[in-house]
């Protein structure tokens, strides 16, 4: 069990929280455990084999996609950083932290608990132990930071106001849930926005509400997108014929555990063919479980599999192509147990690879699949906000509704030809590559807001 009495992991929370008083850009989250990395930043031993606590990609990957905006070609401390107060829960409260993944695993795999979920994200998110648990290393950490503070969690960014520091609190979905009000009347918290749709959710509801929020600390930025994931988008072109080449992704939670699996039979059969219509990709993220779905999947459908765990440390921007080639006659399984590596993965193999994402509608995946310039088709959603990215995009024409009980017969209509000589697959490809650039600049957006705060 984690010990944070642990010496190297008790220098690494010294160094994150002086690195977070001298960075430009002091960036929090509550995302996932990355202890070990954290220690091999901070020159310590780390261990690749111990797995994280991951509660959601979408905190992380946002995070980094705004430091990233800061740093340019290389990792710059002087100019971003990014703490998660989940790597310095006490030896005591970690049960919490195990709890809060357990629960959101289980309704992540198993459908039929599903009506839970609105309950459970209710309690959660305002009672569950974790923020008891959160609170005092976040407060820790921040204590000196004097400068604006960007959160990408509303419970780090709460905690924060509430003690006075300024904030500034990135709304990740276009979707404003009730804990964003809490504090938003206070003068030390500014918003980022999805889009102009969401600011005037945002201001209608704390109108309702009767909560005075000045209209100019919500702005609209566009959501937080990696830069090394929408450079993606200048190499990729439009699928017209050959392979198609289609990434399976999970959530943060291992989401669609069932789906995935239905999808992986239906689809693996066909790279058996002497000339495969389609390469498969699997993103597991940090998911054992998904990963060895995909493993016996792939057995008894005869298909061989290339498991790829290491990351290339020389490619930091993802429009570079990984030096390992890829064999295209066998599923391509991305896994790491560690949150920081499994993101590098699907940042350097999946978003320069895949013409299109099969993956839930959400900031796990839908922002970035889309400004990869990759066409969608979506997953069962979950929750509200999920409904509302569905419809995003799907307004746009680059996503359209998996149907996963016939997955193939959908794949080769949207591979066929229809107006124009065109494919629904060109069609969409090509509007994600002309998307809107507020879908592609948020992360630098966001950076600047907070710098000039």
């Amino acid at each position: 069990m984690p010990n944070l009495f642990d010496r190297a992991l008790i220098q690494s929370r010294q160094k994150d929280k002086l690195l977070l008083e001298q960075t430009r850009l002091p960036i929090v989250t509550v995302s996932a455990t990355f202890r070990e990395d954290l220690k091999e930043m901070h020159g310590f031993h780390e261990n690749e084999h111990i797995r994280d606590i991951v509660f959601s990609r979408a905190h992380y990957s946002m995070a980094v996609g705004i430091a990233v905006a800061a740093w340019g070609n290389k990792v710059d401390p002087d100019k971003a950083w990014i703490v998660d107060p989940t790597n310095y829960v006490t030896h005591e409260h970690w049960r919490s932290i195990v709890l809060t993944e357990v629960i959101g695993k289980t309704l992540a795999r198993h459908p039929l608990l599903k009506f839970l979920k609105d309950v459970v994200d209710k309690f959660g998110r305002q009672k569950l132990p974790i923020l008891t648990s959160i609170t005092p290393p976040l407060l820790y950490l921040c204590h000196r930071v004097k400068k604006p503070i960007l959160s990408l969690h509303i419970a780090a960014g709460n905690i924060l106001a509430a003690q006075g520091k300024k904030v500034v609190q990135v709304v990740t979905d276009p979707h404003v849930r009730a804990d964003y009000l809490t504090h938003a009347a206070l003068p030390n918290i500014r918003f980022c926005l999805f889009d102009e749709r969401t600011r005037s959710e945002f201001l209608e509801k704390a109108g309702l509400h009767n909560i005075a929020v000045d209209p100019k600390r919500v702005i609209v930025t566009g959501p937080p997108v990696d830069p090394r994931i929408v450079a993606c988008r200048n190499k990729k072109i439009a699928w017209r014929s050959g392979p198609l080449r289609l990434c399976i992704a999970t959530g943060g939670l291992g989401t669609n555990k069932p789906e995935i699996h239905s999808l992986l039979n239906q689809l693996l059969p066909e790279l058996r063919t002497k000339n495969p219509r389609w390469q498969i990709m699997m993103y597991a993220g940090t998911q054992r479980d998904v990963k060895d779905v995909a493993l016996d999947v792939a057995l008894q459908n005869q298909v061989g599999t290339k498991l790829i765990q290491v990351k290339d440390p020389d490619t930091f921007m993802a429009d570079k192509q990984p030096h390992e080639q890829l064999d295209l006659r066998s599923l391509t399984i991305l896994y790491h147990p560690q949150i920081i590596d499994a993101n590098e993965l699907l940042l350097q193999y999946a978003f320069p690879w895949a013409h299109g994402f099969i993956t839930k509608p959400s900031g796990d995946m839908a922002y970035d699949a889309a400004a990869s310039g990759s066409f969608m088709l979506t997953l069962k959603e979950w929750g509200e906000w999920e409904l509302n990215i569905k419809a995003v995009f799907e307004q746009q024409e680059i996503s359209r509704e998996a149907h996963v009980a016939n997955i193939v017969k959908q794949l080769e209509f949207c591979m066929s030809a229809q107006s124009r000589a065109q494919s629904w697959i060109e069609k969409a490809m090509l509007q994600a590559c002309s998307m809107d650039k507020l879908f592609l600049q948020g992360a630098k957006n966001i950076a600047q807001l907070t710098l000039t705060s």
